[in-house]
C-alpha cells in the first residue's frame, strides 16, 4: 500500500510539476526509513534460492519475504530488501534456501522399533516380528514419545511435511501440532485387533472422531488409512473409502508393495492389486498410495487416470528386497510421484537426503543407465512432486508467493559439499541432513541455527532409552509365551 502511494506521488510530480516545496516534502517522506517498504514478519536473504516453481528458477543471492503463514515475495535479495522490512532477518549467505522436504509415507511411531528385526523379507518381518511387537508394546504413551522421536529426526533433517499411517493417530496429530510440523495423518484401519481399536467398527468410530477433531486445522490434515489389500476384506476397504469421502479427507494405503501381495491378489481376486482396487471403487484423486512397486503399464495407466498420488520408498524397499518402483515409467505417464522414508523400523531412519541419494542411484542401477532419474527430478520428488502426491501442491512444495511458508536453509560449506557447481547435484549427491541449519513451517521458525525450538531433545532421547528396555523385555523368549 505504501509503495503504491509512493508510485502515485511520483507520477503526480512528473505529470503536474507542483510547487517546489511540495516536491521537497514528498521527497522527504519517501526518504524516511521504512516509509516506502511493505511489512513482512521474516526475511531470508542472500542465499541460493531453489524455488521449484513452474519455471524451476534458481536465484543466486536470492531472498524470501514471509508474512504470517505465507510467502509474499521471492526474488533477488536487492529487490526483496528494497521492498520489505521485517523484525526478523535470516542471513543465508553460503546456503541454499529451498522448499521444505515432504516425506510422503511414514509410520512415525515405529521409531522405537528401529533395529529389532532386520534383514528379513517384508511378510516375514511384519507377521513374525512387527505385528507381535506392536501388540505387546504399543500404547498411546508409546505412540506419543515414538512420534516425537521421529519428528525430532525429521525436523532436524529438513522435513516440513509428512504423511503418517499408524495407531492412536489423534495423539500423533497432537504432538505433530505441538512440534509445529505439517502432517497428513491417517488412522490405520486393519481387520484384526489393533493397539488402539479391537474391532473394525471401533476403528471407524475412532477415525470419525479424529477427523472431526482436526477439521480445519492449519497444520493437520486428518486422513483414513486402510492398511492394504492383504490385511483388509473388500467390505472394509470399501467402507474405509466411503468414510473418507463422506468427510472429504485423503485415503492413505499401501499398494502393490511386495511380490507376495501381487501373488495373493492374482490368486484371490484374479487381478493385480491396482486393478482390484479400481474394481472395488477405492481409487480416486484423494488416494495416496505407498510403494506402488509391482505395477505394470496397465496399472500405471489406471493410477494416472484416477489421479492417485504414489510415494517411492527406496531405502525401505531395498532393505526388505520388496522390489524397485518403476519411477521412470510412472513419471513419463504423468503420475504424481513423491519420495518417502517409510517407518524407521524398516529403513532405519527418517532421512530424506539419504532417500534422495538412493532414489537416483537405485533407478540408475536398475536400468543400467547413469542418465536415469537425474538429480533435478529427484529434488522435484522430494518437494513439489511430493506435494502433488499428497494432493497439497496448491499449498506447499515450491517457493511461490501465496503458498505456505514451509522452507529450509541448507549450509553448503562443509567439506563433503565443497565445491558446489550444480545445486541439484549437490542436494542429491553431496548434502547431508546434518547440513540443514534452519527450518520454517507455516511461517514459524522451528529449528534455528540447528537449535530445536519446539521439542525437548534430551527428554525425548531419555524416553526412547526407557522404552527400549521395555521393548527388549517384551521380545525376550519368556515374554512371547
Amino acid at each position: 500500500m505504501i509503495r503504491q502511494f509512493c508510485c502515485a506521488m511520483t507520477d503526480f510530480l512528473l505529470r503536474f510539476r507542483p510547487p517546489m516545496f511540495i516536491c521537497s516534502f514528498v521527497a522527504l517522506l519517501v526518504a524516511l526509513p521504512g516509509f516506502a517498504k511493505d511489512k513482512a514478519d521474516l526475511l531470508i536473504v542472500h542465499g541460493t534460492v531453489v524455488t521449484m516453481d513452474a519455471q524451476r528458477r534458481v536465484i543466486d543471492d536470492g531472498a524470501i519475504a514471509v508474512l504470517g503463514d505465507s510467502i509474499v515475495a521471492v526474488g533477488k535479495s536487492s529487490e526483496i530488501e528494497s521492498k520489505y522490512e521485517a523484525p526478523k532477518i535470516i542471513d543465508a549467505r553460503g546456503a541454499i534456501i529451498m522448499p521444505g522436504l515432504i516425506n510422503g509415507h511414514a509410520h512415525a511411531a515405529m521409531s522405537l522399533f528401529r533395529g529389532i528385526a532386520d534383514d528379513l523379507a517384508l511378510d516375514e518381518w511384519l507377521n513374525k516380528y512387527i505385528f507381535p511387537a506392536e501388540a505387546r508394546n504399543v500404547t498411546e504413551d508409546f505412540v506419543v514419545w515414538a512420534t516425537r522421536l521421529s519428528l525430532l529426526e525429521m525436523l532436524r533433517g529438513g522435513t516440513t511435511t509428512y504423511c503418517d499411517m499408524y495407531y492412536f493417530e489423534d495423539a500423533v496429530a497432537r504432538v505433530t501440532k505441538e512440534a509445529g510440523m505439517r502432517g497428513v495423518l491417517a488412522e490405520t484401519i486393519i481387520d484384526f485387533p489393533a493397539p488402539d481399536n479391537k474391532t473394525t467398527q471401533q476403528a471407524f468410530e475412532y477415525t470419525q472422531k479424529f477427523i472431526d477433531h482436526w477439521t480445519g486445522d492449519p497444520l493437520i490434515t486428518a486422513a483414513v488409512g486402510p492398511h492394504s489389500i492383504y490385511t483388509l476384506s473388500e467390505k472394509t476397504l470399501q467402507d474405509s473409502a466411503a468414510l473418507a469421502r463422506r468427510n472429504h479427507t485423503p485415503i492413505a494405503i499401501h499398494i502393490a508393495e511386495a511380490p507376495f501381495e501381487l501373488q495373493l491378489s492374482r490368486e484371490k481376486h484374479g487381478a493385480t492389486p491396482v486393478a482390484y482396487l479400481e474394481r472395488i471403487g477405492l481409487l480416486g484423486p484423494d488416494v495416496i498410495g505407498a510403494h506402488c512397486i509391482w505395477v505394470d503399464s496397465a496399472d500405471i495407466a489406471i493410477l494416472t487416470r484416477f489421479g492417485v498420488g504414489c510415494t517411492h520408498n527406496p531405502s525401505s524397499n531395498m532393505k526388505t528386497a520388496a522390489g524397485v518402483m518403476p519411477v521412470i515409467d510412472m513419471l513419463a505417464a504423468g503420475q504424481a510421484i513423491g519420495l518417502a522414508t517409510d517407518g524407521a523400523a524398516s529403513n532405519n531412519n527418517q532421512d530424506m537426503f539419504e532417500e534422495m541419494d538412493l532414489a537416483a542411484k537405485l533407478q540408475k542401477i536398475a536400468r543400467c543407465d547413469p542418465r536415469a532419474l537425474p538429480a533435478q527430478q529427484v529434488v522435484e520428488m522430494a518437494t513439489i512432486g511430493g506435494a502433488r502426491a499428497l494432493h497439497l501442491e496448491k499449498q506447499i512444495g515450491s517457493l511461490d508467493a501465496g503458498k505456505k511458508a514451509d522452507l529450509i536453509v541448507v549450509e553448503t560449506g562443509a567439506p563433503h559439499a565443497t565445491p558446489m557447481y550444480t545445486v541439484y547435484s549437490s542436494l542429491v549427491y553431496a548434502q547431508k541432513s546434518a547440513d540443514v541449519r534452519t527450518v520454517i513451517i507455516n511461517g514459524k521458525i522451528v529449528v534455528e541455527d540447528r537449535r530445536m525450538l519446539t521439542l525437548n531433545e534430551s527428554e525425548i532421547l531419555a524416553k526412547a532409552e526407557e522404552y527400549k528396555r521395555k521393548v527388549e523385555a517384551s521380545l525376550a523368549p519368556s515374554a512371547a509365551k
